[in-house]
Parts: structure tokens; sequence; C-alpha cells
């Protein structure tokens, strides 16, 4: 029987559970991306949109990793990433890439996924490590272009208030 869910905030979790478990895998188990995800992978038992967001988190944190690590370094001081638990370094990889790869999901649901996860696969101290790495990173990261479209639809939304003001006003001096 398939792992469906009707919620897509759950199929959006249990697709970041999976893309851990299989950086996990290919990190731990020094297995390819191809075979993490062929023996990982069952699309008979997984639900599609759940599968297509776990292949994506994995292979994209896999392809971008040496873009990654280093941007994690800079913000864990005095932690090398060799020394990281495994599951901490890679909730934070995936939540990196997320932030970096997927404008559409916000920061704040990023990092709170983060956090639910590295609280169920590691543990509540591991939470409190991820949050603060995951907080830095997002303040050193650029503008993203959502928060400019966000600040262009704030500048629109005021110039049109601006321009009925003014056209009320005109009207009431005719009369």
């Amino acid at each position: 029987m398939p792992l469906t869910t009707d919620n897509p905030m759950a199929s959006r979790r249990k697709s970041r559970e999976l893309a851990l478990q299989m950086l996990f895998q290919w990190e731990v188990g020094k297995h390819s991306p191809a075979h993490v995800v062929a023996t990982f992978l069952d699309p008979d038992e997984i639900d599609r949109p759940v599968n297509s967001f776990a292949r994506s988190l994995f292979q994209g944190t896999v392809d971008d990793i040496s873009t990654l690590d280093p941007m994690l370094c800079e913000h864990t001081k005095h932690w090398r990433l060799e020394r990281m638990a495994a599951v901490d370094r890679n909730v934070l990889r995936i939540a990196l890439f997320e932030m970096l790869h997927h404008p559409e999901t916000p920061v704040a649901v990023v990092i709170n996924e983060a956090l639910e996860i590295a609280r169920r696969f590691s543990g509540t101290d591991s939470a409190e490590f991820v949050n603060g790495v995951l907080d830095g990173v997002h303040k050193a990261l650029p503008a993203t272009s959502t928060t400019a479209e966000v600040r262009t639809r704030e500048v629109t939304v005021k110039n049109s208030s601006s321009k009925k003001r003014n056209q009320r006003s005109k009207k009431s001096r005719k009369l």
C-alpha cells in the first residue's frame, strides 16, 4: 500500500524526512546518489508528490554540497562539519538547500520543519543547535526575489492608495 497523505504540509514533512534519510545513507554508507534513490524511493510505496519533492531535496543537496558546506562552516563557530552529528549536519544541508532553491517555501517554514525533524531524528539539543545555525545563515543571506516581490507589492499598494486619495481630493474640490 503506497504511503499517501491528503495534507500537503504532512507530505512535505514526509519528503523532508525521506530526503534526510537518503542523505544520511549517501554520506554514511558511501553509496552513489543513484543507488540511494533506486533502493530508497519505491514508487509503489511512496505517493508521487512525496517522492518527487524528496528526490528534489536529496539530489539538489548532493549536487550543491560544495556550496552548502562552506556556507554552513561560516555559521558554525567552533564546529567542523565532520565533528557534527551526521543527522544534524544533514538536516542543516537540506534546510539550507531549500532556503536557496525553493523560494516558494517561506524561510520560517523551512527552519521550523528542520527543527521538528531534528527533534524527531536527533534530539532537543540538536534542535537548538540547528535553530542557531539556520537563523545565522538566514540573516546572512541576501534578500530573495520573493522578498523583493513583497516589497514591490507594498509599494504598489501604497501608490495605489495615494492615487485614490488624490482622486477623491480632486473630486471634492470640484464640488
